[in-house]
């Protein structure tokens, strides 16, 4: 295991230190003979950790059963096709995609709220609070006396609102808290029995983002429950079990409140930098053209410049860090199939006894599996033949298992559509019953698992690259314009909603297919420098240490 949990924090909280008596500064020959292994984690991040388990629990627990919910009416027959609304498969699509583009754009919110007034951790908290608003009204709107009484379409959306914002809030920010309970920022040598090692901040960071990560898929595998309940008692009960899980989010916050490692806020930088972006948008397109040495006094009175040069440089670290983003809004469609049309995929394919949309917690177990393998078995291994798959690399390579996946698809949608009894006709009745198609569901299982591994280099990259390459202060504010790619790809999902019905859907996955691999290869040859460049620092640093 890469990751260990450290008895106390005092290691954590020396920002840099290195400790002569029993630790040195790599070399330049310790860095190309000695591997390079992850630090102890500190016991906080590890609680902050649990916190984001239970978040995700509520939200994967909750949004789980939300395509069923809308698409299809009350079932006619006893532990049929579960469903509420009946407002039909591009309604049920168009209405995820507005749900998850609304919880990754307002991380934004959350950002300025956090920078601006309280801080991360009392942020944390207050949009926990709204979130629970929100999954009350989902919980209470969906008992069988309101969907009688035509509500729970008004209460769905209204919760959508107010569950998006809630989430969105937190989202921005308890990723760089957990990376904020760990300080150091130097490597330094280290001796472990009879060899020797360099404890790398950076990889550990990787590895704590790739446990974050695991126990996001942990959290996720909450449908498991979920769509069973749905299917086989109700969907107010479905959505009451998160509702209770979400205290465990909530009581992780509060037991340790005095524990974590906590950044006060300091203004809104993401505001701050609008004005910068404003404001060299009118002087020549030129960040430089906006530093206050750069400036007259009038210019400064006039535009009421209250940011020094350093915070210019910084905005600059932040837009080149945010190129690598632009990338993903495509790969945030593919991944956003597996919550809305491969679910109803499935409900038209041979289930046996199991739900529809149980098939998708595939995508979370083989995340839980291939987090840790990736974690100690790949990259240390190529480390230690010194190979070290930098960002850019471990992206692309994320973005191209993606297009297999939609692929594969399109070839799995291809055989529903040829075979019977309904063909292209999927969910066709028959003597006043709605069948399916001859096609055992199971086969869906490659679509799921290679989202899952795509996202262990893409997605799980994009997190640490976001956290590593930032600026301290715009920690926030980076990690809240990566979500926000998300919420572009669900903007850019209503461009398909046309396609998320028969017979259309096998073009609609080769579509996807295409254009992840070309937003793929278009990453990896305009920002491969950026590896390159991550290469000449950690070189850079060698020579200053061992001046």
């Amino acid at each position: 295991m890469v990751g260990h949990i450290q008895k106390t924090d005092e290691e954590s909280k020396t920002k840099g230190s290195v400790d002569e008596e029993h630790e040195t500064l790599p070399t330049l020959e310790d860095w190309r003979t000695l591997p390079r292994v992850a630090d102890k984690i500190p016991i906080m991040a590890w609680m902050v950790v649990i916190c984001e388990l239970c978040e995700r629990f509520t939200y994967y627990g909750a949004s789980g059963p939300f395509q069923n919910y809308v698409q299809y009416p009350p079932p006619a027959v006893k532990f049929g096709q579960a469903g509420a609304i009946g407002a039909g498969q591009e309604t049920a699509t168009a209405l995820i995609y507005f749900f998850q583009f609304f919880c990754y754009i307002t991380p934004l919110i959350g950002a300025i709220v956090a920078d601006q007034y309280f801080g991360r951790y009392n942020t944390i908290l207050l949009f926990c609070i709204i979130y629970m608003v929100g999954l009350t009204v989902l919980t209470a709107t969906a008992t069988p006396m309101a969907i009688a009484a035509k509500a729970a379409f008004p209460g769905l959306i209204v919760s959508m609102i107010i569950i998006g914002l809630g989430t969105g809030g937190i989202k921005s920010n308890v990723s760089p808290l957990v990376a904020d309970q760990y300080t150091r920022t130097k490597p330094y040598v280290k001796s472990t029995g009879n060899k020797k090692v360099i404890v790398d901040p950076k990889i550990t960071i990787q590895s704590l983002f790739h446990w974050f990560y695991l126990a996001i898929n942990v959290g996720s595998l909450s449908p498991i429950l979920t769509t069973y309940i749905e299917k086989y008692h109700s969907f107010w009960l479905a959505f009451l079990i998160p509702l209770a899980m979400f205290f465990g989010a909530i009581a992780v916050l509060i037991i340790f409140k005095s524990k974590y490692i906590k950044t006060p806020p300091q203004g809104s930088i993401l505001l701050k930098s609008f004005r910068v972006l404003k404001m060299a948008f009118i002087r020549g397109k030129k960040l430089d053209n906006v530093k206050p040495s750069n400036l007259s006094n009038e210019d400064i009175s006039k535009y009421n410049v209250n940011w020094d040069d350093k915070f210019i440089n910084q905005v600059k670290k932040t837009l080149k860090a945010c190129k690598v983003f632009v990338f993903f809004p495509i790969y945030w469609v593919c991944y956003g199939q597996m919550n809305s049309n491969l679910v109803s995929q499935a409900s038209v394919m041979q289930t046996g006894n199991v739900p529809n949309d149980l098939i998708m917690n595939l995508n979370p177990i083989s995340l839980i599996i291939l987090v840790p393998f990736t974690d100690n078995v790949i990259y240390p291994t190529l480390r230690r033949f010194g190979i070290t798959v930098r960002p850019i690399t471990r992206m692309f390579i994320g973005f191209m298992i993606a297009s297999l996946a939609m692929a594969y698809t399109a070839i799995i949608q291809h055989v529903i559509y040829t075979t019977g009894p309904c063909f292209v006709n999927t969910g066709c009745e028959i003597d006043g019953q709605v069948v399916p198609n001859n096609v055992n569901v199971w086969i869906q299982s490659p679509s799921y698992v290679l989202i899952g591994f795509s996202e262990v280099f893409a997605s799980v990259t994009g997190l640490s690259y976001a956290y590593e390459r930032a600026p301290d202060e715009m920690k926030s504010t980076v990690m809240a314009i990566f979500l926000t790619m998300s919420a572009f790809g669900s903007a850019l999902g209503f461009a398909f909603v046309p396609l998320s019905k028969d017979p259309h859907l096998v073009v609609l996955y080769i579509i996807l297919s295409v254009i992840v691999a070309v937003a793929g290869f278009l990453l990896l040859f305009t920002l491969k420098r950026f590896d390159n460049e991550e290469q000449q620092e950690e070189e850079e640093q060698v020579d200053t240490s061992e001046k």
